[in-house]
């Protein structure tokens, strides 16, 4: 028996909730992926979101309807991969337990520790092979594959990584204990 993926209503909900609810669900791409185990989350109101200054072409998926990717590169380095809640936020995938394509992972990333896969967002967009090409594109059809998840235990939360404006906002959420999330969450 397979199990059925989320439908893009699941993703229809402030952004808080959402990027809560995703830690332990299942992300793969082409088959390649893993479970959620860290989130952070960005609102319009938010003075550290792309959406805050309103609608551009780099941010265009953030308006548009809820269940579709937002890509983007940051600081001309790595491709970021989020996933858009209701208009103007979306949730920044920050990192995955790795499951399935282990080895396509390790050759994509040139490592082959697990923990280093998919620990951070660019380190997780390299393994899955996510690119600009992505951004937009619904999550509830092909490449991507988000599925439901089982409670894995505790999630807290946190500031957010690298950034300067409403930095001490607890937006980050993560599994306690995952030896997977980026940075530990106190």
């Amino acid at each position: 028996m397979s199990i059925a993926p989320l439908a893009r209503q699941f993703f229809d909900r402030p952004v808080l909730e959402l990027a809560r609810a995703l830690i332990g669900v299942g992300l793969f791409v082409d088959g390649v992926g893993g479970t959620i185990v860290e989130t952070e989350a960005y609102d319009a109101a938010d003075p550290a979101s792309h959406s805050f200054a309103g609608p551009t072409a780099r941010n265009r998926a953030m308006f548009g309807p809820a269940g579709h990717a937002y890509v983007y590169r940051s600081y001309g380095i790595h491709w970021c991969f989020n996933l858009v809640a209701q208009p103007g936020s979306a949730v920044l995938i920050r990192a995955l337990a790795p499951l399935a394509g282990l080895e396509l992972m390790a050759q994509r990333r040139g490592v082959s520790e697990a923990r280093l896969l998919c620990s951070g967002p660019g380190r997780l967009t390299q393994a899955l092979g996510i690119d600009k090409s992505h951004d937009g594109l619904p999550l509830d059809a092909p490449p991507f594959r988000l599925v439901p998840g089982e409670a894995m235990g505790k999630v807290v939360s946190g500031p957010r990584i690298g950034i300067t404006r409403n930095a001490e906002a607890p937006w980050r959420f993560g599994l306690s204990g995952s030896p997977h999330v980026s940075r530990r969450l106190r």
